[in-house]
């Protein structure tokens, strides 16, 4: 990039992606007490994740590997809709199953958020111009090994999702509402290793939406909970 065209960037176009962002931003019910309810972006959460002591016993080997995923928050007249995809079959981690886009954390990476965005848009061509992250929730360990650190984020509802076909098989919106509801929360019993474990699933109709997914937003359920 010369100078004349980062002059151009800094001083013509990213002052209109902010204000851009902060107009839909403004479009999102309850903006002020979801952001309270998240821990600030200023540094990304500490912690082994909040469910780690359930799975000690089914943890691969070594350190966690650091992961991030965008929990995107879309207003719309009908209410906000939270912005989940369903991965392809043919993935080697979690293939076929609902989730948010993401993704590890890679060396070039500047911290989760930055993961997030990032994925984010291979993933679903999302552009970070037209997200506006609010904060984080607490860190989530998966079965496989994995530290999930959610970042929530209001989502220009102008966006047009195009699924990376080779990772994402659907773009679909599920109403914030509903996913609050404690009533369309379940438990699930199952056994595995010798015990009885209990997963955390929503029955969408034509999508189960369980296991890590169904966690983050039941993390996110309860810190707004907390606020009273």
């Amino acid at each position: 990039m010369s100078d004349s065209e980062r002059r151009h960037l800094m001083e013509q176009e990213l002052p209109v992606r902010a204000s851009d962002a902060t107009t839909f931003a403004m479009q999102l019910v309850d903006r002020e007490r979801l952001q309270q309810a998240l821990l600030p972006l200023t540094q990304a959460p500490g912690g082994a994740g909040w469910n780690r002591e359930e799975l000690e016993d089914l943890l691969p080997p070594g350190p966690p590997v650091e992961a991030a995923v965008l929990v995107g928050l879309v207003p719309r007249a009908n209410g906000t809709q939270v912005l989940l995809t369903r991965r392809t079959e043919a993935l080697r981690n979690h293939g076929g199953q609902v989730g948010f886009p993401g993704g590890r954390v890679e060396r070039s990476d500047r911290n989760a958020l930055a993961a997030a965005l990032r994925e984010s848009d291979e993933e679903i061509a999302l552009p970070s111009h037209q997200v506006l992250a609010l904060g984080y929730l607490d860190p989530f360990i998966t079965i496989t090994g994995f530290r999930v650190t959610p970042v929530v984020a209001v989502v220009d509802p102008a966006f047009i999702a195009r699924p990376e076909p080779g990772e994402v098989a659907e773009v679909f919106e599920v109403p914030l509402d509903y996913l609050m509801n404690p009533d369309n929360l379940r438990l699930v019993e199952m056994e595995h290793r010798g015990r009885i474990r209990h997963v955390m699933e929503y029955a969408w109709p034509g999508h189960r939406i369980w296991g890590a997914t169904a966690a983050i937003l039941y993390n996110l359920r309860r810190r707004l909970e907390l606020l009273g």
